[in-house]
């Protein structure tokens, strides 16, 4: 019988693959990339340390040759994928379809170099058919998808390792530099220096609240005397005032209220009445860009969050594969899409004709197909079992899969102009006539004050010459708003209009901008640091083409004409790097001209001060009543936080010196309260030559500094506190952390139990009763959950069965093996006699043996069912030992014989990765039997 390895990339598919392939085939995971350029000294081979070039890991003086290297974490992984692949007689890469899955599939023919048939499996949702599809048409490695990938590794790495360590030289030490993540950078910086260069302008206007025929609508003035009233669109953001050229009256505070009471006075007139159909179609189904941006809008997921979600959504088979910029959607996709039409919302509301789209969306990548639900026939997201986020996900998706074959929306937009005296005001309405696909989807939007399309806005019935009745009329004031921040959506909306990276790299790439401290998430909102600035300010002024848009635009445009086989990679790679203009030049030549005190120095508009970052963190000098002060910024201030009220606050707390609390009654010392780098904190006298790190401690959460007291920061300063005795022995206290505040128990012989403070316990006041509380819960390490129901011992080993809940449901579990509950059970209900037969039945089917093969698991090494093949030495080695050892204390030649045949038998396993295969029935009766013979008295 024929061996086919299959080789993934993670866990989860090689589990979902596993149960739609035949018998034969074997499926192993890589765990992602299994070699990559070295990321440190150690990680260079012994015969390169000597190389100039081995660091960065590219020799760009011969042909760009890279080094490539198997991380610690990945040589077991190597070592049993080289020892799965002894026992096949055919290979299939069945990594992502995308370049860096390419590019996965290149490093393992590379690194394991295969004697066998390999083929690459290509499929884009992990179902019965897209398998059986695939094994059907393999296909050979695609060198030139391999290439794209290989030269944006390089690009990246050449960037990165060639600036980054002169920013450490320029700015500050430990940034970073990206091909494309300093792109990003530098769009929060030109939106944050929009914002900072933003005058604000004032205007007024009138809203009115009207009624007709008992139903009230509002109106808001438009005109006055036939001139068009002022509104914020009108004003230039650079000066505060309207616009040149405009032909617009700006209402003042007074003509608005003189207005107010003119027009509440007077008798209001319909002037005008326009009804407009408009038709709304259904968007696109999702691409990687626009799930990430929809995401975050409407579940508020950050785009690291989404990625990993959709991951594990494909890797166990409800979604088609989520890195993809294609909206397109296959025959089969479509008629799933329109039979959930007709069965869920009625024919109805099914689009008349099958809607096509096309990818509009720059430097598009290989097109495969849109994010949707996977199969033939879409699950509904009850009929999933999914819950908590992933639920939430799948339903988003299935909801615009579903949406983009349905009928238009049939809205009327209503206007109607009204007069009431010299004023013209104006009430706006829509009416749904058709809800269409709004009756499934929506887009979202980026403006929290956008109204939703499918949102109703009804007016009472009008005509010209009626007279609704005027309840009242409000003058209101405006202020015009800076550039609205980027919001994880909006960024990775820019970056796509722009050609800038890929969308499947945007979640990295937002993590690391953070990561790195160039910009706080907060609210939704991305804001861009002092380290942002001094560092933009550097590659805009030196390095301009690394931070422009349209040159990153065409640098993705050249990887994908490589991927196309119409530009040669190594001629690109030439001219970029070592080209007269290239980068190894540029770096050299303007290192020198590079002043680091000028890139240390920000200078913000309208601001009276400079900041200057240092390896200690961001400071200010400013002027202040005649003093150059300098003061430390808190290490979460931002250039937004920095305002010429906060500034002279600053100065002010330098040049006053520590506010001084009290005194200790114990020490004769001053207790001060500061505010340093991380945050506020109390300290106990002043640092001096003999001492120059004074006691000191942070305020926990739930003391403010405008409200600690005395004995507080005292309290603070004695810390940790001793609660008392533990029942078992040792000692308990409260102390804070690097991480919080906590109560540990000291058991002794430096063994101690920690647990966390948090919710309504505080600190300074909690008891040594609610401390052995807090202990006595049992602590959970990673991934550990808590089970909902314990139903109790195995028969077959003792071991604990219970149920737990996981993030695809609820799931009965049995030393290592899990089994998902059929639907319609819970933890309430389920019996342990139909847990037991639940995990009897896993356990077959992964071929595990009896009763999730936990005691079996324990005692014997990982084999294959092939005989004949190589075997694990140590098992090898431990059986034969052992039996030999006790075929010496027979003095029969049938215990001897037995032994030998045993051992023997032994050595017909070999060891495999991802599957254990118990010994065969007759092997273990051999092994029995010898050791039977050799000592009677055994079991």
């Amino acid at each position: 019988m024929s061996n086919t390895l299959v080789i993934v990339e993670s866990p989860t598919k090689a589990r979902t693959i596993r149960g739609f392939l035949p018998r034969g085939f074997q499926v192993n995971a890589s765990m992602g990339h299994v070699r990559d350029l070295p990321t440190n000294a150690s990680e260079i081979p012994t015969s390169h340390k000597g190389e100039s070039w081995a660091k960065l890991g590219v020799n760009t003086a011969d042909q760009f040759q890279r080094l490539y290297v198997v991380p610690k974490e990945k040589k077991k992984v190597v070592k049993e994928l080289k020892a799965a692949l002894q026992a096949a007689d055919r290979l299939l890469l069945a990594t992502d379809e995308d370049r860096e899955g390419e590019s996965i599939s290149w490093h393992l023919l590379e690194l394991l170099k295969p004697r066998i048939p390999v083929k690459r499996l290509v499929f884009h949702e992990i179902t019965q058919e897209a398998i059986d599809r695939a094994l059907a048409h393999p296909r050979d490695l695609d060198q030139n998808l391999v290439q794209a990938q290989e030269v944006r590794r390089v690009l990246d790495r050449l960037v990165g390792y060639t600036l980054s360590p002169l920013l450490w030289k320029k700015v500050a030490y430990g940034l970073s530099a990206g091909r494309v993540q300093s792109v990003a950078v530098r769009l929060l910086v030109q939106r944050e220096r929009s914002r900072l260069a933003f005058c604000s302008g004032s205007y007024w206007d009138l809203k009115a609240q009207l009624e007709h025929q008992q139903q009230g609508f509002e109106a808001r003035l438009t005109h006055v005397a036939g001139t068009r009233i002022a509104t914020g669109a009108d004003f230039d953001q650079n000066t505060g005032g309207i616009k040149a050229g405009l032909a617009v009256r700006l209402l003042e505070e007074q003509d608005a209220q003189a207005l107010k009471e003119a027009t509440a006075r007077q008798s209001w007139r319909v002037a005008q009445v326009q009804a407009k159909p408009t038709i709304r179609r259904p968007v696109a189904p999702f691409t990687t860009s626009t799930l990430q941006q929809e995401a975050n809008r409407k579940l508020r997921l950050p785009a690291r969050q989404t990625m990993r979600t959709a991951q594990s959504l494909y890797e166990n088979g409800f979604i088609t594969y989520m890195r993809t910029d294609s909206v397109h959607l296959s025959e089969q996709a479509v008629a799933a899409a329109r039979r959930c039409v007709e069965e869920k919302f009625g024919a109805d509301y099914l689009s008349p004709k099958v809607r096509r789209y096309a990818t509009k969306s720059r430097n598009a990548q290989e097109a495969h197909e849109a994010i949707r639900p996977a199969g033939e026939q879409f699950r509904t997201p009850r009929e999933t079992g999914l819950s908590g986020m992933e639920r939430s996900l799948y339903e988003l998706i299935w909801m615009r899969t579903v949406a983009c074959q349905m009928a238009d929306a049939r809205l009327t937009m209503l206007t109607v102009q009204l007069e009431a005296g010299e004023a013209r005001f104006r009430a706006t309405g829509k009416r749904i006539d058709f809800a269409g696909f709004f009756r499934a989807y929506v887009e979202g939007s980026d403006d929290p004050g956008a109204a939703l399309e499918s949102k109703e806005v009804l007016l009472p019935t009008l005509q010209e010459g009626d007279q609704p009745i005027c309840q009242s009329v409000e003058a209101l004031d405006h202020q015009t708003q800076p550039p609205a921040r980027f919001s994880e959506a909006a960024l990775v909306q820019r970056l796509e209009a722009e050609g800038i990276g890929r969308p499947s790299t945007y979640a990295a790439i937002i993590g690391t901008i953070c990561d790195r401290g160039y910009a706080q998430l907060t609210a939704n909102v991305l804001t861009p640091t002092f380290t942002a600035f001094a560092v933009t300010a550097l590659l805009e002024k030196h390095f301009p083409d690394l931070v422009d848009t349209g040159f990153t635009a065409r640098m993705e445009g050249t990887l994908d004409q490589i991927s196309q086989g119409q530009v040669q990679w190594l001629p690109y790679l030439k001219q970029f790097y070592r080209g007269e203009k290239g980068l190894e030049a540029e770096v050299a030549h303007q290192e020198q001209s590079i002043d680091p005190i000028t890139f240390r120095t920000v200078a913000l508009e309208q601001l009276p001060c400079v900041v200057r970052i240092s390896k200690f963190g961001a400071y200010l000098e400013a002027d202040h009543d005649g003093q150059s002060v300098k003061a430390n910024l808190p290490s979460d201030m931002t250039p937004a936080d920095l305002s010429p009220e906060r500034i002279q606050e600053l100065c002010q707390n330098k040049l006053a010196g520590p506010e001084a609390l009290g005194v200790d009654p114990e020490t004769g010392e001053s207790i001060y309260l500061l505010n340093g780098q991380y945050g506020p904190y109390v300290q106990r006298g002043e640092a001096t030559s003999d001492q120059p790190k004074p006691k000191r401690a942070s305020l926990p959460p739930g003391i403010e500094t405008t409200s600690i007291t005395m004995a507080e920061a005292l309290d603070l300063l004695r810390l940790p506190r001793r609660l008392g005795d533990h029942p078992q022995g040792g000692r308990v206290e409260a102390g804070l952390g690097r991480f919080g505040p906590y109560v540990v128990w000291h058991k002794g012989q430096g063994e101690r139990e920690y647990r966390s403070i948090k919710g309504d316990d505080q600190l300074l006041t909690i008891t040594l009763e609610r401390a052995l509380e807090l202990l006595a819960i049992p602590k959970l390490g990673r991934g550990k959950r808590t089970p909902l129901r314990e139903l109790g011992a195995h028969p077959d080993d003792g071991e604990q069965v219970a149920v737990f809940s996981g993030p695809y449901g609820q799931y009965v579990k049995h030393g290592k093996l899990n089994c998902s509950l059929p639907e319609g059970k819970t933890a309430e209900d389920v019996t342990m006699e139909e847990a037991i037969g639940l995990l009897a039945a896993r356990a077959e089917a992964k071929g595990m043996g009896k009763a999730a093969g936990t005691t079996t698991r324990k005692t014997t090494r990982k084999t294959t069912r092939k005989p004949a093949a190589r075997t694990t030495k140590k098992t090898t080695a431990g059986t034969k030992t052992a039996a030999t050892a006790a075929a010496r204390k027979t003095t029969g030649k049938q215990a001897a014989k037995t032994t030998k045949k045993a051992a023997t038998g032994t050595r017909k396993g070999s060891s495999t990765s991802g599957r254990t295969t118990v010994a065969t029935t007759g092997e273990a009766r051999q092994a029995t039997r010898a050791r039977r013979a050799a000592n009677p008295s055994a079991p």
